[in-house]
Order: C-alpha cells, then structure tokens, then sequence
C-alpha cells in the first residue's frame, strides 16, 4: 500500500537572519509536526549547507545546503539585516524565482518580505513587513499594496508578515490553514503562546 510523502516546510537561513524570525517559525511549526498525524517535515537550509551566524550571534547548523533540500510544499523566508544584501544578489533573487515555480506556498517574515518584493514575487499585491521598514518594501517596488497595520497577511500562495513575534502568529495561522483552527489552538497552547503585552 502506497503512502502519502509528508508535507515539507522548509525554512531558508542565512547570515544575519533574526533569530526569532528564524526560531518562532521553527518552534511553531516542529511543535506541529509533533502533535499532527500529518506529520509534516520541517528542515532548515542555508544557501551551501554551512552554519549561519544570526543577527545577534546565534550560530546554527543547517540540515541541508538549498540544492539537497528536495522539493517544498512551503518555503518560510525569515528577516534580518542579512537581507538588504540578499536584496541585491541577483542570482540569489533568481534562486527565490525559481523556489517560487515550484513551491505551493511562500512565507516570509519580518524583511524577508524585501527580499520577495525584490525577486518581484509581491507586484500588485497586499503584503506586509517589519513596521520599520515599510518605506524600503514600496521602495523596492511601487506595486505593492503595504498593509501597515495587519501582523499578517494571506494572499493565498504567498503570505508576508510583520516583524520578528509576528511571525509565530503567521506560524500559527499556516498551520490552521494546512490543518486546522483546532490544531493551530494546540499548539498555541503547547508552546504556551499567550501574546499579552507584559508591559
């Protein structure tokens, strides 16, 4: 009897990433694989498979280099200062085109959004990022609808959110629509997510 592949998410890191646009997905999304009979497979991967140092020194050990990561059913594209170099690499935004083609659904957090404005991935369309950084999004390309109040925002096969925290809220919303609300409660529960402000 045949079976099912899992579904796979993967998550690009790079040097100067921010770590929580890197870890809130991570946590949310592996915390799901753990609880879901889906059973979804989550990797991170860097451009060569060799340690990113994030923006404020964390260092991690990817599971893969990009061209071994298989193909995804989402690409979850993080933040940081790292992407105002990225934003002008064009073969890496020529790489993100191409993940584009073949992947069902992009997400990106925080400055990742700049980085898909760039490959231009978000022309004429809603999207959203870090709240400092809005001038540089409409920058990148005029066409894009900047919401500037939303955490997220859903524009089906692509999804952008604001920054670094925000992006556990997109986590959870992906996993309420690739599962559902009640899922997406457990594992908001699990991880014990309860954003009231502290302060």
């Amino acid at each position: 009897m045949s079976t099912v592949p899992p579904m796979r998410i993967g998550i690009f890191v790079f040097d100067d990433a921010e770590e929580l646009d890197v870890v809130g997905p991570y946590d949310v999304l592996t915390k799901w694989a753990e609880l879901s009979e889906l059973r979804p497979e989550v990797l991170l991967f860097s451009a060569d498979g060799a340690g990113v140092r994030l923006a404020k020194g964390l260092r991690i050990l990817p599971d893969c280099a990009a061209a071994d990561a298989g193909p995804l059913h989402v690409l979850v594209y993080p933040g940081g200062q790292g992407t105002r170099r990225l934003v002008l690499d064009h073969e890496h935004l020529a790489w993100v085109r191409e993940m584009r083609a073949t992947t069902p659904l992009v997400a990106s957090v925080c400055t990742g959004a700049l980085v898909l404005a760039a490959a231009g991935l978000l022309a004429g369309r809603p999207a959203t990022t870090y709240w400092d950084a809005f001038d540089e999004l409409a920058s990148l390309d005029p066409s894009v609808l900047v919401d500037t109040d939303a955490r997220f925002v859903d524009d089906g096969d692509v999804v952008t959110s604001a920054g670094v925290s925000a992006g556990i809220d997109m986590s959870l919303h992906l996993v309420a629509r690739l599962e559902t609300v009640a899922m997406a409660r457990a594992v908001k529960r699990a991880i014990q997510y309860e954003p009231e402000p502290p302060v």
